[in-house]
C-alpha cells in the first residue's frame, strides 16, 4: 500500500512540530562556558537552586547575602536547599537520572568535595568542565595553589569551582586548661586525665569523619596507603591503630563515649555550656566568631597540631541535569569574586578562608581582606602553613562504615 501524501493540515503540524522540536532543543541546550556575556544573558531571570549544608547559622547568613546580591547585580534569584547530608543530593540527582529525566533536574549547584565529588564523577553527573572558564577563577592562580584543582587526590579537571579553604583546628578554654594536647597521641594523655571534657561528633558527620582521618594519619605507620583507593591496601592492617586507639579514647571521653553530638555546631554548644574544655572545628575562624559573638567565653584560644592538621578546600558543582546552567555559572563566578570572598572571610559574617591568592589582588581587592587588628581567639596568619593532605575519597566512606560497625551501638 502506497505511503499517503500528507494533507495541508499534516504539513502544517509536522512543520509546528519540528519547530517545537527545535526550539525545546535550544532551550534545553546547555550554555558555553566560553561565551561569557551568553552565559551572563541566559543568566537573567534564572533561579538557581543551590543545594547546600544548613546546619550552621553563620554558613546561612552568609548564602542569604549572596542571594541578596545575585538578584541584585544579576537579576538572579537564589534558593538555598538547606542540607543536612550532602549525599541526599546526590542520590536525587542520581535517581533523576535512572530516571531519565536528563533536562529538568532539580539540583542547579550544589556544595561538594571528597567523596560526593567523586561518587558524581563516576557516574557522569556533573556538568563541565566549567570552572576554569570563570572570569574570577584565574584569581586563584592554580598553578602555584594546586589545591584549588585537587579534591581529596583527584583532579576536578573544570568540573567544580572553588570557593572555600577548611582545616581542622583546635579550641580551649585557658581558664580551665593551660597546656592543651599537641598531636592525636598527647590527646589521648590529656583525656586521661581530663575524663569527659573532650568528644568527637559522631560519624558520618562530615567533621567527626574529617577527626578520624587526623587520627589514623597520625597513628598509621602505612600512610602512604591514605593516598591511593582503600581497595589497592589492607584496610583491617592499616586501620588497626586508630581502633586501638579509639578503645581506648572512648571511656574518657564526654560520657563516657556512650553517646556523641550530632555535628559540629552541636560540639561548640557544648563547649559553649561548660561541658568541654576542648574542642575543635574544621573552620579555623570558628572559635574567634562565637567568641565574638558572645556564645563562647573570652577565655576560648585556638590553635593546630605542631605536626600540622588535615585541611581541604570545598567546591560548588552544577549537576549535568540542572535547567539552569548559565545562573549556575553565573553564582559559581561570583563566589570567587573578591568582594564575595572577602566578605566570606570576615568574622563579622562567617570566617570561611578565602581561595584567593590576595597577595596578588589589586590594591583595593587586598584591602578587602585587611581586618584590622586579630581577634585573641583567632589563630596567627602563619598558623595554618602546615597542612595534611586530605586522603583518597574511597578512605573516607570506609572509615565511616567501619566506625558505624564498631560503635554505631554506642
Amino acid at each position: 500500500m502506497p505511503y499517503p501524501r500528507p494533507t495541508l493540515y499534516r504539513l502544517k503540524a509536522l512543520a509546528f512540530a519540528t519547530l517545537a522540536l527545535s526550539f525545546s532543543t535550544a532551550t534545553l541546550a546547555a550554555p558555553n562556558p566560553d561565551d561569557w556575556e551568553s552565559v551572563l544573558e541566559d543568566a537573567q531571570g534564572q533561579t538557581v537552586y543551590w543545594n547546600a549544608w544548613g546546619g550552621d547559622t553563620r554558613t546561612n547568613r552568609y548564602i542569604d547575602w549572596v542571594a541578596n546580591e545575585m538578584q541584585r547585580r544579576h537579576g538572579v534569584e537564589v534558593r538555598h536547599v538547606k542540607l543536612d547530608d550532602t549525599g541526599n543530593a546526590v542520590s536525587r540527582v542520581l535517581a533523576e537520572k535512572q530516571a531519565g529525566n536528563d533536562d529538568e533536574g532539580s539540583v542547579d549547584l550544589i556544595w561538594i568535595n571528597g567523596e560526593n565529588f567523586a561518587a558524581m564523577r563516576e557516574r557522569d553527573l556533573l556538568f563541565g568542565p566549567f570552572a576554569e572558564s570563570l572570569p574570577n577563577f584565574a584569581l586563584t592562580y592554580p598553578d602555584d595553589n594546586p589545591e584549588v584543582v585537587t579534591d581529596f587526590t583527584l583532579p576536578t579537571e573544570g568540573y567544580e569551582s572553588p570557593w572555600g579553604k577548611a582545616q581542622i583546628t583546635f579550641y580551649y578554654d585557658s581558664a580551665h586548661v593551660q597546656n592543651p594536647p599537641r598531636s592525636i597521641d598527647a590527646l589521648l594523655d590529656w583525656a586521661e586525665e581530663n575524663p569527659g571534657e573532650f568528644t568527637y561528633p559522631r560519624i558520618p558527620d562530615f567533621t567527626g569523619s574529617t577527626f578520624l582521618k587526623q587520627a589514623l594519619i597520625e597513628l598509621s605507620e602505612q600512610d602512604d596507603a591514605l593516598y591511593q583507593p582503600v581497595s589497592e591496601s589492607d584496610f583491617g592492617a592499616v586501620t588497626a591503630p586508630l581502633w586501638d586507639y579509639l578503645d581506648t579514647l572512648h571511656p574518657h571521653l564526654w560520657r563516657s563515649g556512650r553517646s556523641f553530638p550530632d555535628s559540629g555546631p552541636a560540639l561548640r554548644t557544648l563547649m559553649s555550656d561548660g561541658e568541654l574544655s576542648l574542642a575543635f572545628s574544621f573552620y579555623p575562624s570558628e572559635a574567634a566568631v562565637a567568641v565574638q559573638e558572645y556564645q563562647l567565653p573570652e577565655s576560648v584560644r585556638s590553635y593546630v597540631f605542631e605536626g600540622g592538621t588535615l585541611g581541604n578546600v570545598h567546591f560548588v558543582a552544577i549537576p549535568y541535569n540542572s535547567p539552569h546552567k548559565a545562573g549556575a555559572m553565573t553564582l559559581a563566578n561570583f563566589l570567587l569574586s573578591p568582594e564575595a570572598q572577602a566578605q566570606k572571610q570576615s568574622l563579622e559574617m562567617w570566617g570561611d578562608r578565602t581561595v584567593l591568592d590576595v597577595n596578588r589582588l589589586d590594591e583595593k581587592d587586598k584591602a578587602r581582606f585587611e581586618q584590622g587588628d586579630a581577634h585573641p581567639a583567632e589563630l596567627p596568619a602563619d598558623a595554618l602553613s602546615q597542612t595534611l593532605p586530605e586522603p583518597h575519597p574511597s578512605w573516607m566512606t570506609a572509615l565511616q562504615e567501619a566506625w558505624r560497625e564498631r560503635y554505631g551501638t554506642q
